[in-house]
């Protein structure tokens, strides 16, 4: 079973994902939606992706800069590979 990323790892993948073009920002936003309904604490981070223009690709891009923690890398690479 795969460990789940956390959401620093996620957020490297997701800027990867933007920068190389296999993401798409709403994608991002969705992602942000997803993790609002299942925090007990909303962060800025999460209302500011949440909250992003779809077409805003390089804002969303810089909102995931601010999501604070240590990259898993080992997860990130298991996610980078699945792409």
């Amino acid at each position: 079973m795969d460990p789940t990323p956390n959401h620093r790892t996620k957020a490297e993948y997701f800027i990867k994902g933007l920068t190389e073009g296999f993401v798409e920002a709403s994608a991002v936003i969705a992602w942000a939606d997803e993790v609002i309904v299942a925090a007990t604490k909303t962060e800025d981070w999460m209302l500011d992706i949440s909250t992003s223009a779809p077409e805003d690709r390089m804002g969303v891009l810089h909102h995931l800069h601010a999501v604070q923690g240590e990259i898993q890398p080992d997860v990130l690479a298991q996610l980078l590979a699945k792409k």
